[in-house]
């Protein structure tokens, strides 16, 4: 039987990645990608040639059963995203529980993520925090914001360019809009910006001077 390694990859600048990290994605016998364009930037910079397959959230429901039969078979396989940990925000999820289930042993190896770095940059306390990754676009997203107002824990969101300027909005609305947050932006990046400050100034900010890039929010709790 073969192991699931679950290898988390840079979120910007392509040395942000373990030594071990790249030990295991030379050895394996494939490496299942998010992306397989932005994942051939990573393995040629580094010269790994391991078979690289797709596994994306408009794949993954069908092709569990075979990536599962695979390690069974005595295979050694390692799945990355796009950029950070697999399963935040990110597809992994449902092969990381096909293999449990499996009895088939899974290998985290620790590394970059873009929450902490936002988390611990804020300047909010990080003693104790909440992830709530990508607030729901549409259906939900009020609902949720409604639950959290009395989250006294600092709170980390993954959030679109596009929407940024609406989530402060929005969560100004629920939230206060003197409620000390920080927006970061594009980290580990040429271009990273860590913007503190209440989530009305931010809001205005980000309204005069519209974002690119990754982003996270960190929000005070109450």
């Amino acid at each position: 039987m073969g192991k699931l390694y679950l290898v988390p990859t840079p979120i910007g600048n392509l040395k942000d990645i373990t030594l071990r990290a790249l030990e295991v994605l030379g050895s394996v016998d494939m490496i299942l990608a998010e992306d397989k364009r932005q994942a051939s930037i990573l393995l040629n910079h580094y010269n790994i040639r391991s078979v690289l397959r797709s596994h994306h959230k408009f794949n993954e429901h069908g092709s569990v059963e075979g990536i599962v039969q695979t390690i069974l078979s005595g295979s050694n396989i390692a799945l990355i995203s796009d950029a950070g940990t697999p399963g935040i925000s990110d597809p992994g999820f449902l092969l990381i529980r096909a293999c449990v289930e499996n009895g088939i042993e899974v290998e985290t190896l620790p590394g970059a993520t873009a929450l902490i770095p936002a988390l611990v940059n804020s300047g909010l306390p990080c003693d104790r925090f909440c992830f709530e990754g990508f607030l729901p676009v549409k259906k939900g997203r009020n609902k949720k914001l409604t639950e959290l107002e009395e989250e006294s824990r600092t709170m980390v969101f993954y959030e679109s360019p596009y929407r940024l300027v609406k989530s402060l909005e929005e969560m100004s609305i629920h939230f206060g809009n003197g409620r000390k947050a920080c927006v970061s932006r594009e980290i580990s990046k040429i271009y990273e910006e860590n913007r503190r400050g209440t989530l009305e100034e931010l809001a205005t900010y980000y309204r005069e001077n519209p974002p690119k890039g990754e982003i996270v929010i960190t929000v005070a709790g109450k």
